[in-house]
Formats: C-alpha cells, structure tokens, sequence
C-alpha cells in the first residue's frame, strides 16, 4: 500500500476552467457532417435546370416539387408518376394542405409540350399558380 503524500498539497486548488478542445471537435465533426450532407437534401430527381438571371424566392412552406426530366419522365418529389395520376393526387394534397406552393422542375432539354401537359393538368386540379425552377447564370 502507498503511503506517499498526494499531488494535491494543501496550498494547491483544482483548476476551474473548462477544457473547450473536446467541444471544438465535436463542433468540427458536425459542420463536417451538415455540409455533406446539405446538397443531398434537394427535392425531386436529378435534371439539368435551364439557367436564368433571377432571383431566388423566400418561402416558409415546403412546396410540391413536380420534375420532369428530359425523356418525358414524370416525378412528384422523388416518386415516379404518370400524367394521368398527377391531376387526383394533387386534388387529394390541395384538399390537405390548401394552398401548397407547386414548382415545376423541367429539364433543360425537355420538350415545351411536355411541360405543357403537366401545366394542363395542374390546372386542372386547380393550381392556379405555378413556379418555374431554373438555375442561376453561372
């Protein structure tokens, strides 16, 4: 058994500061961690937005992402859907949430009547207004 005197004389008190380098890690690790993954929380599919000089839009409502990619293929969010579908289920969404914002996301390459169709159809689920999504000019 050890019978020496300790470290801690009597003239001596612990230290009062906080040791701020495991909390600046783990800070580090999360910014690291957020601006992974910040561009994977787009909406919709991947297209190639055309490219526009405008502003972007401030909102607080998460709004209904409708992507159409260059082949013609239809998306609402990051679902497949044919155009057929799309007029019920917006009528099903707009009668849950009244007033959701609608974006169109249309592939740069995409056939104006395509868009068109998709247009068509919005309105005639009752969307009265519908944004454009472009990208800005590089």
């Amino acid at each position: 058994m050890w019978a020496g005197k300790s470290k801690w004389s009597q003239d001596t008190e612990p230290m009062g500061e906080i040791n701020v380098t495991p909390l600046v890690d783990v800070m580090l690790v999360l910014l690291i961690i957020f601006m992974i993954t910040a561009p994977l929380l787009t909406q919709g599919v991947n297209v190639d937005l055309p490219e526009t000089e405008s502003s972007a839009l401030q909102q607080n409502i998460e709004p209904l992402v409708i992507s159409i990619r260059a082949n013609g293929e239809i998306f609402m969010q990051k679902h497949a859907i044919k155009i057929e579908q799309l007029a019920p289920r917006i009528q099903a969404m707009q009668k849950q949430k009244p007033g959701i914002p609608v974006f169109i996301r249309g592939d740069a390459k995409t056939p104006y009547g395509r868009i068109a169709s998709v247009m068509s159809s919005l309105e005639t689920a009752g969307i009265k207004k519908v944004g454009l999504v472009t990208e800005p000019r590089r």
